[in-house]
């Protein structure tokens, strides 16, 4: 009988993807996937470790796995991901029920761990951080219609407050050839939406050619049959040149929606953060985008409550969201991570400050969004069907103004029968909360 595994994957799309190749791997290598933990021989949590709340949440899935394990549910726990890179010691000595802890360079390894894991072994498996597979199999674990496209690995932009480049390596470009190859083979297996991911997609290709690549590989992306709509995720502010515009611009498939997150305005805490910009520069930016398409969706995440960030520049900040008017916007309080240069800066601010100045944000912003949806009452919008729902009799989906589950969704009716994946227009005619409600026309 074939041995079950299970997996929880937590955080980013872009770890996702790290996932669905290790779930291809497994299957390929004679064991049987469940989407069920209970019963499973060894269950896998891929784990997230950027900041505080993704830690908790992974903590708490591996410890909710131990109970299962003592209780006799499932077999063995294995730990992978951003969390066990950053703290593979840690884990083994606080919770050792834990049974693996793998690396990300060891990715690639983890049949061999399964095996030696069931067998009985304590296994720990730590390959260098550039071993991490760029490509593979994948077994998807998004709806059929849609796949996450990871095009490059870690980051080289050495902002303070974020261990993803001590995690994940420096920034490496995958080579477009095979990006291309993945593109095509997900077409043939019925994915119509693409979207793009890396820690800084804008940065694709600088590390192969000197230069940005991304206008070049999303105009190459566009021509794969099937693919209707290509999206563009963690574009970095000062990397959205005209080039790239005028590709999202002219090209048919490539959604008109700019995920670029800037994270402050003020010129003071973007330089404490190394990042680049201030409020003037990034307004302009915004600007540029809206007049160059008009019908652009913009995306940010912000975070408040860095060291050092006083009352006036908070008060910038929210000055620059109400100016901005961008259409979807996330604001996290800021985490100290250990090992980071931010964590050590003097002027660090309360918890309960950080959170209220996030809240308060997100005050101005959800004005901000009621009134954007609202503009969108009377117009047809091409959506995607994702679900029906019986409590409500009606069906779920997005239009290109969303990304997946981060979002919202419209709510519609349809006089026939629809299925998931199927493109239909609707006609918006009321907004609740963050979704849009309508009709099939």
């Amino acid at each position: 009988m074939l041995k079950k595994i299970g997996m929880i994957s937590l955080g980013c799309p872009k770890n996702q993807v790290d996932a669905e190749i290790m779930l291809a791997s497994l299957a390929e290598g004679g064991f049987e996937i469940t989407n069920e933990v209970d019963g499973a021989d060894a269950v896998i949590i891929n784990t997230c470790g950027f900041i505080e709340d993704a830690k908790k949440e992974a903590i708490e899935n591996i410890l909710d796995m131990a109970e299962l394990k003592k209780e006799g549910i499932i077999g063995k726990i294995i730990v992978t991901g951003c969390l066990a890179e950053r703290y593979r010691e840690e884990i083994f000595t606080e919770i050792p029920e834990v049974d693996a802890v793998v690396g990300l360079g060891s990715n690639a390894d983890i049949c061999t761990v399964c095996k030696r894991v069931l067998e009985g072994e304590s296994v720990e498996a730590f390959g260098e951080k550039t071993c991490l597979s760029l490509s593979g199999e994948r077994l998807l674990t998004t709806p059929e219609w849609f796949a996450y496209l990871k095009i490059a690995e870690g980051c080289s932009n050495h902002c303070t407050y974020c261990a993803i480049p001590s995690i994940r390596g420096e920034f490496r470009s995958r080579q477009p050839e095979d990006v291309l190859a993945e593109a095509k083979h997900l077409a043939e297996m019925g994915v119509k939406e693409l979207v793009v991911v890396a820690q800084d997609t804008t940065r694709y290709g600088e590390d192969l050619y000197g230069k940005s690549a991304l206008p070049a590989l999303l105009k190459a992306l566009s021509k794969i049959e099937g693919i209707a709509w290509i999206r563009v995720l963690y574009c970095y502010p000062e990397r959205i040149t005209d080039e790239l515009l005028d590709v999202i611009a002219e090209t048919e498939n490539i959604v008109k929606y700019l995920d670029i997150p800037i994270q402050h305005a003020d010129s003071s805490v973007l330089k404490a953060m190394n990042r680049k910009g201030d409020y003037d520069s990034l307004l302009q930016l915004v600007q540029k985008i809206r007049a160059r398409i008009p019908d652009a969706v913009l995306r940010t995440t912000l975070i408040t409550g860095f060291p050092g960030e006083t009352e006036e520049a908070f008060e910038m900040l929210c000055s620059f969201v109400k100016e901005a008017r961008f259409d979807r916007l996330g604001c996290f309080a800021y985490s100290a991570e250990e090992g980071t240069p931010a964590a050590s800066l003097p002027n660090q601010i309360d918890a309960d400050v950080k959170r209220e100045r996030g809240e308060t944000v997100m005050d101005i912003q959800y004005r901000i969004f009621d009134e954007k949806n609202r503009e969108n009452i009377g117009k047809i919008l091409k959506t995607v069907v994702e679900g029906y729902d019986p409590y409500s009799d009606s069906y779920f989906g997005r239009t290109y103004r969303d990304a997946p589950d981060i979002d919202g969704q419209v709510r519609f009716t349809c006089g026939y029968e629809l299925h998931e994946g199927e493109f239909v227009e609707v006609e918006i005619f009321d907004v609740l909360d963050y979704d849009l409600i309508g009709e099939v026309v």
